[in-house]
């Protein structure tokens, strides 16, 4: 201790120092990635349909991440009488995969390359876009690996085949996943409003094992039943467009849709997903800092990352 009786070493507020996520370490040989969550920032928005800006989601969320860096002791929780996070879940950030402006499938590629390292390291790939076509390459990375379920938190489908000969943008990515051997069906919630999506596509989606739920069908299931018609004993992937929340607390997002959840709504989702299922891998995409001047979409993307990191590693019995 010190002459003033505070801890030894550095206080390292939040504001101080490098903003990786959650201001853990910096991993970059991904040779050498020994954790049990990799974060990968792939921020890359060519895929947008109309306002980019998703490029600079992975610095924002980042940034925003280490407002929730104090301590290494964990973060308890009087309503759960748990503490999430502890020491002993090692988290690192892998930085962000290199992005080749204009080139989309080089760019895709170098993403995939960063979650194949997540994964043969045997961590928890976490990753934070970009927009939503990141999703693509995050799932070719499981080719290799046991089945997988997808969790979809969204305003959109996204589950265009093809339009105008772009079959790798934002509105693409469930389309491609359901097409994957491996992908074994998708629970879509949140999807509402004017989608990106035509009705043969909803007939497609349908088609190909999807499990479509707007907000207002979600609400009234209530978080556990809506956990319940995900496939007993699957592997799950969690995708999250951030304007799956409402514009009201979320405006900070290309596509914004009015009537969005709200934070405990989605939040009570994956903590229950969390208690029955396998979570392999996580994606959270198109947070576009510069519309939303108050930073709290990222803020709130890194809440919804780190409580959902918490959950799972509750679950495996972690504390």
């Amino acid at each position: 201790m010190s002459k003033h009786g505070y801890d030894a070493g550095r206080l390292d507020l939040p504001f101080v120092g490098i903003a990786t996520f959650g201001k853990r370490p910096y991993i970059a040989d991904w040779d050498k990635i020994d954790a049990d969550v990799a974060v990968l920032g792939a921020p890359y928005d060519a895929g947008t349909q109309y306002r980019s800006g998703a490029r600079f989601g992975p610095r924002a969320v980042r940034e925003a991440s280490t407002l929730f860096s104090f301590g290494h002791a964990g973060a308890y929780d009087h309503e759960d009488d748990a503490t999430y996070l502890p020491a002993d879940v090692q988290i690192v950030d892998m930085g962000d995969a290199d992005i080749v402006h204009t080139d989309t499938e080089k760019s895709h590629d170098n993403i995939e390359t960063g979650v194949r390292a997540a994964l043969a390291a045997g961590a928890l790939p976490v990753t934070i876009g970009g927009d939503h076509s990141i999703n693509i390459p995050c799932i070719r990375a499981f080719d290799d690996h046991d089945d997988i379920h997808i969790l979809q938190i969204d305003a959109h489908l996204d589950f265009v085949d093809e339009r105008h000969g772009v079959r790798h943008g934002h509105g693409n990515p469930m389309r491609r996943a359901a097409e994957q051997p491996y992908v074994t069906g998708l629970t879509q919630v949140g999807i509402r409003n004017v989608s990106s999506t035509a009705r043969e596509g909803y007939e497609d989606a349908r088609a190909m094992g999807s499990d479509i739920l707007s907000v207002r069908q979600m609400r009234e299931l209530g978080p556990r039943a809506t956990a319940e018609r995900i496939p007993k004993g699957a592997r799950l992937y969690i995708t999250i467009d951030i304007d799956a929340f409402c514009p009201s607390i979320a405006p900070g997002t290309g596509t914004p849709s009015h009537g969005g959840f709200l934070y405990y709504d989605v939040l009570e989702l994956l903590q229950e997903v969390s208690k029955r299922h396998e979570i392999v891998g996580i994606d959270l995409v198109e947070v576009a800092p510069d519309y939303d001047p108050s930073g709290s979409t990222a803020i709130l993307a890194a809440q919804v990352l780190l409580n959902l990191l918490g959950f799972i590693f509750h679950a495996r019995g972690v504390d």
